[in-house]
Formats: structure tokens, C-alpha cells, sequence
């Protein structure tokens, strides 16, 4: 498999799953399918605030477990090796907290409520991934 490939179906099925969870969470429980800031709280909520939490968190797992099989196995790990990766992962969680939100807060439920600082932080990220993709695919040549 190419893992390079862009795959128009995979990704509108996959925004469509994206925004109805989003949805259904804002409609069942009032709350904004922010990742980071339900990831946070997990781990300091209680009772139905962490049960929810929890579940909406699994769901994010088993699903992604679910399209893997459906493509044929995980893609492979990130060539720089596992302490890169969770350096990386340690800088997104970092990030989140500093621009209040992730990418899921602001970029899918934050621009569906107009919010300016929505709009401010999804650009930021954006502009963040050209340069990551530039500097990776041109530069440094990985």
C-alpha cells in the first residue's frame, strides 16, 4: 500500500464520522468534541463526566484500529524511532494547552461557532503543517 496516497473516499467518510461524533456529543451531552481538553479531564473527572469521557476516547482508538484492518494493517512507525516520536507527541500536548485547544476544538467545532479564536488557532495550525511538510519533504528529504 502507498501510504503517500491521498484517498478522496477514506477522508470524506472519515470527516463525515468526525462530524457527526462532534455533533452527537453537542446534542447529547452539551460538550465540544475537543480531544485534548476531553483527554485532559479524564483524568480528574468522576462518575458520568469521566465515564463519557472515557468512552468518547475508546471510541477514538477502536476506530482507528477498525480502519486500519479495514486498509490492510497500521502504517509503518515514524522512520526517526520512538523517542522522536514522543518528544513529538509531548510538543502537540504542550501546544494544545498553550493555544487553549487542538486541532479537533478549534478546527472542527470552534469554526462551526464563528469563533475568531478558532479561526486564529486552526490557521496557526495549518501554516505549522506546511512548514513541518516543507521542511521534512524538501529539506531534510525524509
Amino acid at each position: 500500500m502507498d501510504w503517500n496516497a491521498f484517498d478522496p473516499q477514506r477522508a470524506l467518510i472519515g470527516g463525515i464520522l468526525i462530524g457527526l461524533a462532534a455533533v452527537m456529543l453537542m446534542i447529547r451531552l452539551g460538550r465540544i468534541a475537543g480531544v485534548s481538553g476531553i483527554l485532559a479531564n479524564a483524568a480528574t473527572q468522576s462518575g458520568e463526566e469521566r465515564n463519557w469521557r472515557l468512552a468518547f476516547l475508546i471510541g477514538i482508538v477502536l476506530g482507528a484500529y477498525a480502519m486500519a484492518e479495514s486498509i490492510g494493517g497500521f502504517m509503518p512507525i515514524f522512520a526517526g524511532g520512538w523517542p522522536l516520536l514522543i518528544l513529538g507527541g509531548l510538543l502537540v500536548g504542550y501546544g494544545t494547552r498553550m493555544g487553549s485547544g487542538c486541532t479537533s476544538g478549534h478546527g472542527i467545532c470552534g469554526l462551526a461557532r464563528f469563533s475568531k479564536r478558532s479561526l486564529a488557532a486552526t490557521l496557526t495550525f495549518m501554516a505549522s503543517a506546511i512548514v513541518t511538510v516543507f521542511v521534512v519533504r524538501h529539506l531534510i528529504g525524509a
